[in-house]
């Protein structure tokens, strides 16, 4: 069971994820083992770690989708999976979220549609637009969505977590399999939302180099955490000239203290 710490009243908002304790057990192995972490509000926080470190799993707790998650879990304000946080949060998962039998537009007017009914279908026309032109789609509006590229077709599930302005977006890899000029379209894209949006990001990949993008990071290792702190800061502590040698010099790191816990017992 998540719990829930409610904030005082007056008191200056508290980050946008915050966790304590938090863990997920799945059949016989646990994926996320007891962990403590913050994503600060307004900043993209990069979740770094290799593939099977429990990344997707970190994901789906702080959206509301993951079964059996203990500790404690505060989205936004509210329990993670309130029902109040459904409209504020915008979640792209690894696998494109799309209706390979509709058009790029009808998915996004359908998406509009169930996000908020009542709202006029001039004012999802315009958000529609938007959020085409935000990720380069325009041209690809009335295109099937199952004749597009994987890279297209991530795109336009990126298109569908932007409707409606949310304020916490949840990005799984969201620029895997894409061109290098796309990738940088991309990060300019996910800075100009935290700069002029206000908004959160919280986006995982498994490439060192976008690491140096974020304004904060999560490094991850097998179901822990094994920093969390400004790219600088992690540079600095390892005495490390790139966010990769840091990665690497706190695994080398978490590999000795193991084994002289092993050779302890």
């Amino acid at each position: 069971m998540v719990n829930y710490i409610a904030e005082p009243p007056g008191a200056a908002p508290a980050p946008a994820v915050q966790a304590e304790a938090l863990t997920v057990v799945r059949g016989p192995r646990t994926v996320l083992r007891g962990i403590d972490f913050t994503v600060p509000r307004g900043q993209i926080t990069g979740l770094l770690g290799p593939s099977g470190c429990g990344k997707s799993t970190l994901m789906r707790s702080i959206v509301g989708t993951q079964a059996k998650v203990t500790g404690t879990l505060n989205v936004l304000g509210s329990p993670a999976g309130h029902p109040s946080l459904r409209t504020r949060i915008g979640y792209v998962t690894q696998a494109p979220s799309v209706y390979g039998d509709l058009t790029v537009r009808q998915n996004l007017d359908y998406f509009a549609a169930i996000l908020d009914p009542g709202r006029t279908a001039a004012t999802r026309r315009h958000d529609v637009d938007r959020v085409l032109a935000d990720v380069d789609l325009a041209t690809h509006a009335d295109a099937l969505a199952g004749n597009l590229s994987g890279g297209q077709r991530s795109r336009v599930s990126l298109a569908v977590a932007l409707l409606g302005t949310p304020e916490l977006l949840v990005l799984d890899e969201p620029t895997v399999g894409l061109d290098p000029v796309l990738r940088r379209d991309l990060w300019t894209l996910f800075h100009d939302i935290a700069a002029s949006r206000g908004a959160t990001l919280l986006i995982s990949s498994h490439v060192m180099d976008e690491a140096e993008r974020c304004h904060r990071l999560l490094l991850m290792r097998e179901g822990e955490v094994l920093a969390d702190d400004t790219p600088d800061a992690l540079r600095t502590r390892t005495g490390s000239d790139t966010v990769e040698a840091a990665f690497l010099h706190l695994v080398d790191e978490a590999v000795a203290t193991g084994r002289q816990k092993e050779t302890t017992r």
